[in-house]
């Protein structure tokens, strides 16, 4: 009888799982349109056909900034990362965030206050949230939020595949 309840249990998570996983992280979204009043810093912009695209990123880089995934909070080593130094898009290597911006959301992804610039990304809607993008290369960086810290009261809470980062010595 215990192992009844047991392998039922077992089922129930594994299903419950497959299922958020197939709803949030899987389910391709439409083709991303930018918008038209989107300006990068310089107007660069960094345009590559989706082969190309899968030939230079990653699998889980394209899922994240091509596909607008998310990878599982404390994925990435950028969460923990404290140097001095920049986060730049993988996609373009646009500066997107300065290490003097970040701060500990203890949400399980790199969180930072303000963009480099402002124009170094973009948002638009995503239901009930803003989705962040790389202006240069319209990379899927993750969301913005209004609980932030000090100064702004954001919290851009950035996918760490979508970034690298530069330290400065």
């Amino acid at each position: 009888m215990q192992q009844n309840k047991i392998f039922i249990l077992l089922a129930v998570l594994l299903i419950g799982g497959l299922w958020l996983y197939r709803t949030y992280l899987a389910t391709p979204r439409p083709p991303h349109q930018r918008p038209l009043d989107a300006t990068s810093p310089g107007n660069r912009r960094v345009e590559k056909s989706d082969a190309d695209w899968q030939k230079l990123l990653t699998r889980s880089q394209y899922n994240i900034i091509r596909e607008s995934g998310t990878e599982w909070p404390n994925s990435s080593d950028l969460t923990h990362e404290h140097r001095l130094g920049t986060y730049t898009c993988v996609g373009c290597h646009n500066p997107l965030f300065r290490s003097e911006t970040k701060f500990d959301s203890h949400t399980g992804w790199p969180s930072f206050y303000a963009p480099i610039v402002p124009n170094a990304i973009y948002t638009e809607s995503d239901g009930n949230r803003a989705e962040v993008r790389c202006s240069v290369c319209d990379a899927h960086l993750g969301h913005v939020f209004n609980d932030g810290s000090e100064p702004t009261g954001l919290r851009y809470c950035m996918n760490g595949v979508a970034l690298t980062f530069a330290q400065i010595k």
